[in-house]
């Protein structure tokens, strides 16, 4: 984030994940590092601060349920597996796109996507703007349900904004896959509150 705007966008060409690159359709821009493996390293960049400081934001709210819920170990091999599986949605929707996938959404999404399978009437603390920002208590499941929503709207009229709505997804649809096989057997599936 210190760095000049040349070298983050040098950096995400590198290892941001490009599906033309991924899919063998051009050359890697680092000929040692695999092409499957930004797949991974895209999670671990960010645009900006604000995008690092969102997707630290509900990493906080969610992820430690979460990790209380799998284990450490388990969290770490499910967080990675969901920022796996949400560049490959981008990737499966995006076939042909030359620009790079970066951050943590996917990844995050995947944890939120756990969250409201495994504690779906939680109450998360939202803004609602009436005259001024008041934290209002929520469920969780019309929280995150909202949210996805919110992303499969924005996939359906074809948002143009430089946001990755299949990684989302993919992500949000991969956490809710893996939590109930990676779940600690004394976790019950939507039932903490």
């Amino acid at each position: 984030m210190l760095m000049p705007p040349s070298a983050i966008d040098e950096a995400a060409i590198r290892f941001g994940m490009i599906p033309i690159v991924v899919r063998d359709l051009y050359p890697a821009p680092l000929p040692w590092l695999p092409d499957w493996a930004t797949l991974l390293t895209y999670a671990f960049l960010h645009a900006d601060w604000l995008h690092l400081l969102t997707n630290m934001l509900f990493l906080w709210v969610f992820g430690d349920n979460i990790e209380d819920a799998l284990g450490h170990i388990r969290f770490v091999a499910f967080y990675f597996a969901c920022a796996v599986l949400a560049a490959l949605a981008h990737l499966a929707f995006n076939l042909d796109g030359n620009g790079p996938l970066i951050g943590a959404s996917g990844a995050v999404a995947g944890v939120m996507g756990a969250y409201i399978l495994l504690f779906p009437h939680a109450r998360v603390f939202v803004l609602a703007r009436i005259v001024i920002p008041i934290p209002l208590p929520v469920p969780a499941f019309w929280m995150l349900g909202f949210w996805v929503a919110t992303q499969l709207f924005y996939v359906l009229i074809g948002s143009t904004e430089p946001v990755a709505w299949w990684a989302h997804i993919g992500g949000f649809l991969a956490g809710i896959a893996l939590a109930p096989l990676m779940r600690r057997k004394s976790v019950p599936l939507f039932g903490g509150r």
